[in-house]
């Protein structure tokens, strides 16, 4: 029995498929002539039948300094396009929509702080005053309470 290493590229079942053709066209010899013509219309007709998966592989091209993907003479088909195509719109969608939803929160937040501002006692001047934000410093440091209390 004959050892074959197998070639690279080349699957376990394109193995065992050799190794069962090579078992089976040896005992081919001492057959009558009408079996092994029916035997060879019979591959005719299997070959024939045969799907031939022949998917070119993608490959990287360099050209100069930039490398381009190809993917063979397939070409891109209508659905292809519109594969690549979709994920990209439904970003743009998304992004428009995070952006909206963040406008208005920022503008709730803003109107919030105005509302404070406008009904305080204080006049809106008094917030813009160096002397305000002193007192609130020393009010703040006077009613917070002391480790030792």
């Amino acid at each position: 029995m004959k050892f074959t290493t197998p070639t690279p590229g080349v699957g376990p079942q394109d193995v065992f498929g050799r190794r069962v053709a090579a078992r089976l066209a040896a005992g081919t010899a001492e057959l009558p002539y009408d079996v092994t013509e029916r035997l060879r219309a019979a591959r005719m007709q299997a070959l024939a039948r045969r799907k031939v998966e022949a998917k070119p592989a993608p490959a990287v091209f360099g050209m100069g300094g930039a490398a381009a993907l190809g993917f063979g003479d397939e070409g891109f088909g209508l659905w292809s396009r519109i594969g690549s195509v979709v994920p990209l719109v439904v970003l743009a969608f998304g992004l428009v929509f995070i952006h909206t939803i963040q406008t208005e929160q920022r503008a709730s937040e803003v109107a919030e702080v105005d509302v404070a501002i406008l009904t305080d006692d204080l006049p809106p001047a008094a917030y813009t005053d160096p002397g305000f934000a002193q007192f609130l410093r020393l009010t703040g440091e006077a009613q917070a309470p002391r480790a030792g209390e």
